[in-house]
């Protein structure tokens, strides 16, 4: 398993809020899939994945909003927009889509096909005021199913995300 952590000092400062302030408002953008197996290249997109990058951007959002660490925008607005890029590689587009929704966190996920078996996870967050990366994070999985992708994604959001003591900077 992969974890990276990127700018602590400044996700740090961000998040050094008063006890009195609002959480951090975040735009939780749909997952996107990145299939460099030999599957996808054969077969394309299988259907069930689809499905689980739908539920893995639900389940973030939902967690998320429950901890209430967060507030979680509605994207419904730039859904359209969002959906017609490529968030991984549209040189910030992420960023302007969550601002236009009022966001201070811009987050992305990107789910990685190696092979049909093994998959990795990634999250990404960006501050919407500099467009600075200030968090990233992945977790490998084996098994390409509603299970493994469920119980990858309650690993992030349980030991990286959510975790109240973990070593490195949380976003809370």
């Amino acid at each position: 398993m992969r974890v990276n952590f990127v700018g602590p000092v400044l996700l740090m400062l961000m998040l050094a809020a008063p006890a009195h302030a609002d959480p951090p408002k975040v735009a939780v953008f749909d997952f996107e899939l990145m299939d460099t197996s030999a599957e996808g290249e054969v077969k394309g997109s299988q259907t069930g994945e689809q499905e689980r990058l739908v539920r893995a951007g639900q389940q973030l959002r939902r967690e998320l909003a429950e901890s209430g660490k967060f507030q979680v925008l509605d994207i419904a607005p730039v859904s359209a927009a969002a959906q017609g890029s490529n968030l991984q590689a549209c040189g910030g587009c992420d960023v302007q889509l969550a601002l236009k929704l009022g966001a201070d966190l811009a987050i992305t996920g990107l789910v990685q096909k190696v092979s049909a078996l093994i998959l990795n996870i990634n999250i990404f967050v960006r501050d919407t005021q500099t467009g600075r990366l200030v968090a990233s994070m992945s977790v490998d999985l084996r098994g390409n199913t509603d299970e493994s992708w469920s119980r990858a994604m309650n690993y992030l959001l349980r030991n990286r995300l959510l975790a109240p003591n973990y070593g490195a900077p949380q976003l809370q």
